[in-house]
């Protein structure tokens, strides 16, 4: 999460929301990271986990990343929660909740839907401190 932090901090310094993740095979390699790049890219499906797991499968020549942990400062929201189940990801790890879109498990949980084709495992709060006060700092300055 400690390296994910740092790539939510490259997001700010580029004018996004700060929000960072990183994908981690079994072994416990970095096999991809991103950070929000959507004010950058243009692109509105630039998020962090989005970024992170393209480069991942790029990294593994698989779009199937069993086996695999994402890991983010942010609680995915219901595009990269969905992009999730549908990598296949073993588990996903978050640090801040997010209230208005979160979708594994604030507002909505399409992670452990019931009605999903694969249901990775959840946990939440991690440097729950830290990712928030990164948000928190972010928003600060422009408001």
């Amino acid at each position: 999460m400690h390296r994910a932090l740092g790539l939510a901090r490259k997001a700010a310094a580029a004018g996004d929301v700060p929000v960072g993740a990183l994908v981690v095979d079994a072994d416990g390699r970095i096999v991809g990271e991103g950070f929000n790049l959507r004010e950058v890219a243009h692109d509105p499906t630039a998020h962090a986990e989005v970024v992170a797991l393209r480069k991942a499968g790029e990294a593994l020549g698989r779009w199937r990343l069993d086996g695999c942990t994402l890991v983010v400062t942010l609680e995915p929201c219901a595009m990269c929660a969905g992009a999730s189940v549908a990598a296949r990801v073993d588990r996903i790890v978050f640090g801040a909740f997010d209230d208005k879109a979160g979708a594994t498990g604030s507002v909505w949980d399409l992670a452990r839907d019931r009605a999903s084709l694969h249901r990775p495992e959840v946990y939440a709060g991690v440097l729950l401190e830290e990712c928030t006060e990164v948000l928190s700092e972010f928003f600060a300055a422009r408001r």
